[in-house]
């Protein structure tokens, strides 16, 4: 029962993990070994040791299950448990056949790569998916509204609120295809990697090649040069891409919360929900602060199997195994934070008022133009003149028209300098996002133009 659940993933947050139980729970994996020993005895017997199994596990039950699992408190091993309740289930003259010349983590390592890639493509690239469309349609909606940059905390040049979105979208991105474009690895080699039981047992047979192309026949990349164990850089890899896919996005969650915190954003009211148990005008964001703790998780986890599973004595010993079992939990807050994040979006909206306001009592962010353009016109002190006049202070935009006045320039530049203001200076960031939100790149020659606005 999932109020009796040890873990959130299986309890209180039951409903949005719950897409990767039919890949990582004990039931998905008892499955898949069970049907990938099938897989082998099909491809055994073609190559003529043994006649086809003509038997498939296409309905796997609970009692299935339970039944492996029963055997296994006998056996104490979960592969040979799968092998006995196989037996039971074919032919006398195939028994001998099942897990013919092979080591556990042949079946346990191509279960688990099937696991990982098909988790992937059909629970976690869909959310990641769905978060991206989240991030540039807001990043669109507010392509030209100027706001108030800060860099070291402090007011800076002027950007628009859809280029900092654009930002982590084009960074996002470039995580999404890394994920998507990975290829999994697996292995079927024996007992040491040696093919050596089959090779003794069948010398006739090409077994790199069988090997080679049962493993392809799954869909993964074969790793033919292994230990008892699959190397696991491939999958860390993956894992690494993940894990910079969850620290980027933990600096978005936070930014966002910096946004609604200042009062840039706005969050939507909804109807039933409570954001203090005292405090009834609250409306807390908690979709970000719960994306940022479930990140926070996972990445712990992703970064415990890039040191761990690197890493085996001998280069074959089971601290890995207990390690493998946690890929769901890895994963599952992985999409827990997901999630979170699209709903969140899908609750904020710019306070525009504020963003404009704030920008507006701001008026020293445009000295950077001004000192620029005076350089232009020959001043080479102008970076001097105007730190002395703006570092530590706040313009109103009555000192800066002052200033424009008073400054010993031609008339052009004059008008030039005249032209500034924080809601125009923000240079090409609506063709920047624009090139982001885009389905293809605008190329740079295109990136001047005219400058919209909301």
């Amino acid at each position: 029962m999932t109020l009796h659940a040890l873990s959130p993933l299986d309890g209180r947050y039951a409903n949005e993990s719950a897409p990767l139980r039919d890949f990582f729970s004990e039931f998905a994996c008892l499955r898949a070994r069970a049907r990938l020993e099938l897989d082998f005895l099909s491809a055994l017997s073609k190559t003529g040791l043994c006649p086809p199994p003509n038997i498939s596990l296409d309905t796997f039950t609970d009692g299935d299950a339970l039944k492996i699992q029963q055997y296994e408190k006998t056996t104490r091993h979960d592969v040979k448990a799968i092998e006995y309740f196989l037996r039971d289930k074919i032919p006398g003259d195939l028994r001998q056949w099942i897990h013919f010349g092979l080591t556990s983590d042949d079946i346990n390592n191509i279960a688990q790569a099937l696991a990982l890639k098909e988790s992937r493509d059909k629970v976690l690239l869909p959310a990641l998916d769905n978060l991206l469309a989240a991030l540039r349609g807001f990043a669109k909606k507010y392509r030209a509204l100027p706001m108030l940059a800060r860099t070291h905390g402090q007011p800076a040049v002027p950007t628009t609120l859809g280029k900092e979105i654009a930002v982590y979208l084009a960074r996002l991105r470039k995580r999404r295809n890394e994920i998507t474009n990975h290829k999994f690895e697996a292995k079927l080699t024996g007992a040491v990697g040696n093919f050596n039981a089959l090779q003794s047992a069948a010398p006739q047979i090409d077994w790199i090649s069988f090997s080679r192309e049962f493993i392809q026949s799954l869909g993964l990349e074969p790793n033919l040069v292994t230990t008892q164990i699959l190397p696991y850089d491939n999958w860390i890899c993956y894992f690494q891409s993940i894990q910079l896919t969850n620290s980027l996005l933990t600096g978005y969650t936070q930014d966002i919360w910096r946004y609604i915190s200042d009062g840039l954003l706005e969050q939507k009211i909804i109807e039933g929900e409570v954001g203090s148990s005292t405090m009834p005008q609250k409306v807390n964001p908690i979709d970000f602060e719960n994306a940022e703790g479930n990140l926070g998780i996972a990445n712990t986890l992703l970064a415990h199997y890039g040191q761990k599973l690197a890493v085996s004595r001998l280069q074959r010993d089971l601290s890995d195994s207990t390690v493998r079992r946690t890929f769901g939990a890895a994963l599952g807050h992985t999409l827990l934070a997901w999630n979170n994040i699209t709903r969140g979006m899908s609750r904020v909206d710019a306070n525009e008022d504020k963003i404009r306001s704030e920008l507006n009592e701001h008026w020293e962010v445009v000295s950077e133009g001004a000192q620029t353009i005076l350089r232009a016109a020959g001043q080479s002190d102008a970076y001097e003149s105007l730190k002395s006049r703006t570092r530590g202070r706040v313009l109103t935009e009555a000192d800066f028209r002052s200033w424009v006045e008073a400054v010993d320039v031609d008339g052009k530049t004059r008008e030039r300098l005249g032209e500034l203001s924080p809601e125009k200076y923000i240079g090409l960031a609506v063709q920047i996002t624009d090139s982001v939100v885009a389905d293809g790149p605008t190329p740079p020659s295109q990136w001047h133009g005219e400058q919209e606005t909301t």
